[in-house]
């Protein structure tokens, strides 16, 4: 198997950016919703701050472990990429394009707003 730097670039910036949506996106929330218990509690200033802690057991648990996790989410994130883009290349392509775009515009963006706050 073969693969160049380029497929490289645009399986990572898309793998990256499926583990963000995943893990962080508000438009994904449903989806970790099921997995968490939501934590509300007042902090010293009077303001409400929300914490989410996996379920206590079973499958829930352990999903909502790894979707709190970044870095394991990105693992499975990433098995997912690499194999539709071998398993289906003609109609995974597309798909895995938009989630590189977006990636490296996400990464843009955040380089832009680092220099925006200084």
């Amino acid at each position: 198997m073969n693969i160049t730097i380029l497929q490289l670039l645009i399986l990572s910036l898309a793998s990256f950016r499926l583990t963000r949506l995943l893990v962080f996106d508000k438009i994904t929330e449903f989806i970790r919703e099921p997995f968490f218990n939501e934590i509300k509690e007042e902090n010293e200033d009077g303001e409400i701050e929300v914490y989410y802690l996996p379920k206590e057991k079973g499958a829930k648990k352990f999903i909502g472990e790894l979707l709190s996790c970044y870095w394991c989410t990105g693992i499975w994130a990433s098995t997912g990429v690499v194999a539709i883009s071998f398993l289906y290349p003609d109609f995974s392509f597309p798909i895995i394009i938009i989630f590189a775009v977006a990636g490296f515009a996400s990464i843009l963006e955040s380089i832009v707003q680092h220099f925006i706050e200084k």
